[in-house]
């Protein structure tokens, strides 16, 4: 095995200092407030005081789980019928689909407020062909709604990569052999494109449980998620380390999931066949 050169050394060294400032050096200081007190004395107390953000947590995995099941839905197949058509065609639709990313979260999530508000586009609309008004935001819906809006591209643009890497005679040997589209979607593509559906899973599922800005704009202050959590305690002096305590176990729990992936990726590019 030929050994590295020194530039090639030297060369890596920029990106370990980054890594070592504004990576490892955040989770060391996150793990240390957690487990000191006000004082900076060495304590348990922040960590068996999380028992009291039991359905905080509850509540955040499960809005993170649905959100993420409705990017899947809706997101592989659009990315399926995007790696399907012709090369121009794909790449202007991908760009159309990124085209949100490059506005800043804050302006998508007042703009899908301007729309879905009380007094907002979409209660204007049913006021003016004569029926009620209906509330959306505030609700669990409006805080998933949010989470989908802001997310899907996250969801859509690995899957369409892995899709679109894919030989196409896979689809042609399966429509030879009688395959439908619907089979060929599930029963070839989906196996194959794995990779990218984890990937788009844990790009969709870390965001949504770590979110705050989303449910309270959306949620209207009616849900407190462990984003709204966290920051609540971080702009307090005196509950700064039950805020670290709480990041420290969502971080723990966030690496446990992309375990969990990682593995569940591994494990099916090992089997590397088709489901049939």
């Amino acid at each position: 095995m030929r050994k590295a050169s020194f530039l090639e050394k030297f060369s890596a060294v920029p990106h370990i200092v980054w890594i070592l400032l504004f990576v490892v050096a955040p989770l060391i200081f996150v793990a240390y407030f957690a487990f000191t007190d006000t004082y900076g004395k060495f304590t348990f107390d922040n960590i068996t005081m999380l028992s009291s953000y039991a359905h905080i947590f509850l509540l955040s995995v499960c809005f993170a789980l649905i959100a993420t099941a409705i990017c899947i839905l809706i997101g592989y197949p659009l990315a399926f019928f995007i790696s399907q058509l012709k090369p121009k065609t794909q790449k202007v639709l991908v760009v159309l689909l990124m085209l949100p990313m490059w506005i800043s979260l804050l302006i998508r999530t007042y703009s899908l407020m301007a729309i879905l508000d009380n007094g907002g586009l979409l209660n204007s609309m049913l006021e003016q062909i004569g029926l009620a008004k209906v509330k959306i935001v505030g609700t669990s819906g409006a805080v998933i709604l949010g989470m989908v809006y802001d997310f899907l591209p996250y969801m859509v643009l690995p899957i369409y990569t892995t899709l679109s890497k894919l030989d196409k005679r896979y689809f042609e040997a399966a429509a030879d052999l009688g395959c439908s589209g619907t089979k060929t979607l599930f029963k070839v593509a989906f196996p194959l494109s794995m990779p990218g559906v984890v990937s788009g899973i844990t790009m969709v599922f870390v965001p949504s449980i770590s979110t705050f800005y989303i449910s309270q704009k959306l949620g209207g202050g009616s849900f407190d998620l462990i984003g709204d959590t966290i920051e609540r305690h971080f702009q307090n002096k005196s509950t700064y380390n039950i805020g670290a305590a709480v990041s420290l176990v969502m971080m723990i729990l966030i690496l446990i999931s992309v375990a969990v992936m990682n593995r569940f990726t591994d494990e099916n590019e090992g089997e590397g066949g088709i489901i049939v």
